[in-house]
């Protein structure tokens, strides 16, 4: 998913060490977070704020399909314009669930989408502005059992669905307002660390690796996704259309195959 330096890799198998212990426990660690936070930032100050929000149940029925709902309050955050914002379940054994690449055509972004908990942990949610300044916001929540296990079904069949999409704007739709736009693609994501119900082997990893949409050719959202993020990704947002135009996103996989939709825009 990312290019590791070795120091960035032992910061990370303390995190490994860490979440093993917590998750005897099944209680969410706050220790988790200042290891993790020195293995993706390393020293770089961070701020705690209220401007960026995370809505989410405090026990999901599921580890496997856990809601979320990230947003940031443009009035709110006082001039910081966020421009990047990494999502983070601090107890995954892969923790970076997806990171957000956002534009002004989103205005007050609001972002609905699905994750995976192995355990209980706390969701981070860091922004970044321009500058690099990091901001931080967290929830803790109880869910378990989304990352690993078994899996099974007709292989042939799952790859033959995988990239279908399901996309559509909300209308009616008024240009220079907030309209919200609605994607699912059909996906298994496959963590790497689920084992074959028959064979017990580890299953391959196979997901869906970025997502981009753009509006009328510009590029609107980004977003690298992990494999923390729930099967079938789901994800819908806000964004303010200019003028009527066409919204399309392209979805790619770790094996490289592309999948893409448009859907027309009118005013």
């Amino acid at each position: 998913m990312m290019n590791l330096n070795k120091t960035l890799w032992r910061a990370l198998a303390s995190v490994i060490l860490l979440v093993t212990s917590a998750s005897a426990f099944a209680e969410p660690d706050p220790k988790l977070w200042p290891v993790m936070k020195e293995a993706f930032f390393a020293k770089r100050d961070m701020q705690e704020v209220d401007f960026i929000k995370i809505d989410a149940p405090r026990r999901a029925e599921s580890g496997a399909q856990v809601p979320v709902t990230y947003s940031v309050d443009n009035a709110a955050a006082n001039g910081v314009k966020i421009t990047k914002l990494y999502a983070f379940v601090d107890a995954n054994p892969i923790p970076l669930t997806a990171t957000y690449h956002l534009t002004d055509t989103l205005g007050n972004f609001q972002l609905a989408t699905r994750i995976r908990f192995e355990t209980d942990a706390f969701v981070r949610l860091v922004g970044e502005d321009a500058s690099g300044k990091l901001y931080l916001a967290s929830r803790e929540i109880r869910a378990a059992g989304g990352c690993g296990g078994t899996v099974e079904g007709d292989e042939a069949a799952i790859r033959a669905s995988a990239g279908k999409i399901k996309f559509k704007v909300d209308e009616p739709v008024a240009i220079g307002s907030a309209t919200s736009t609605t994607f699912n693609i059909k996906h298994p994501m496959r963590t790497g660390l689920q084992r074959d119900l028959v064979s017990q082997g580890f299953v391959p990893a196979f997901y869906i690796k970025k997502t981009e949409f753009s509006y009328n050719g510009k590029p609107m959202l980004t977003i690298d996704v992990g494999v923390g993020t729930a099967e079938d990704p789901y994800f819908k947002f806000n964004f303010v259309p200019d003028a009527a135009g066409k919204l399309e996103v392209t979805a790619t996989d770790n094996e490289g195959k592309a999948f893409v939709q448009q859907v027309d825009v009118k005013g």
